[in-house]
């Protein structure tokens, strides 16, 4: 049995197929593992949904997408807290005769997925989390994430905080960047130019996560890591990059380059 994890696709379906077409993938075997961001900014955000529910029938429990920042964009703009830009990228999704299903199965999508000491989350863990830690907090959220009422109850709360993320819901989500004492910044940009006082959230001193193997994606910037207890997957497909896809077990890549067209560069600054 082998685990392929895949970085963020984005809504570019045309890369993310011709990925999978490449993959030495064992159907009846294997397990496929997403980091988040399925749709939003590329152009087929409603097809890749579509096939992700698809694939989670057919695969099950070996099929695991965890929820990204913009994946919560998409289940805000469903309940009618969406940012504009955002409303007008996903409208494809919401208009869709079956975009309500669609919204539920991804309402449903864990923030947090463990296996062993092996664990999948889109953007990070704060440092003073173990990965029981994370577990437990992210049942938490999910549980608010799945029932519609609290769904709707949450989005307006962030909505009335100029779309601040609980500080949970953020280190799952949203955090890249950090300082020792675990307080996060919005900086986006390559890592070795994180202002002054912050550091990427994996190289945290004493993070109580270290010894287990975690796999996240969110951060372009940062794009493809391969470190013994750390693999980065977000290399950037929308910007025009690639889409990536590595084996767990041995590390080997698989890398498929950009085949929607490059992305507006304005949607490269927005969160």
């Amino acid at each position: 049995m082998a685990i392929y994890a895949l970085g963020d696709v984005h809504g570019c379906f045309r890369t993310l197929v011709r990925l999978l077409e490449r993959l030495p993938f064992e159907t009846g075997r294997d397990q496929l593992w997403l980091t988040g961001d399925l749709v939003n900014r590329g152009p087929q955000s409603l097809e890749v949904l579509r096939w992700a529910e698809t694939a989670s029938r057919d695969l099950g429990e070996r099929f695991v997408t965890v929820l990204g920042n913009h994946d919560l964009h998409l289940l805000a703009s469903a309940a009618g807290f969406g940012r504009p830009h955002h409303q007008a990228l996903l409208a494809g999704v919401l208009a869709a005769p079956d975009g309500g299903m669609l919204v539920e199965w991804l309402a449903h999508r864990p923030l947090f997925h463990r296996q062993g000491s092996t664990a999948l989350v889109h953007a990070g863990l704060f440092p003073d989390w173990t990965l029981e830690d994370a577990e437990a907090r992210a049942r938490r959220l999910e549980a608010m994430l799945r029932d519609a009422s609290a769904r709707t109850e949450l989005f307006r709360s962030m909505a009335s905080d100029r779309g601040q993320a609980p500080r949970d819901l953020h280190g799952f989500t949203g955090m890249r960047t950090l300082t020792i004492d675990g307080e996060p910044s919005d900086y986006t940009g390559p890592p070795e130019q994180a202002p002054q006082g912050f550091l990427p959230w994996f190289e945290i001193p004493e993070r109580k996560s270290r010894t287990a193997t975690l796999i996240a994606g969110h951060w372009a910037a940062l794009g493809l890591r391969l470190e013994p207890n750390f693999v980065a997957l977000d290399s950037g497909c929308v910007y025009g990059g690639a889409l990536t896809a590595v084996r767990l077990d041995d590390r080997a890549v698989f890398a498929e380059p950009n085949a929607e067209g490059k992305a507006d560069e304005r949607e490269r600054v927005m969160k």
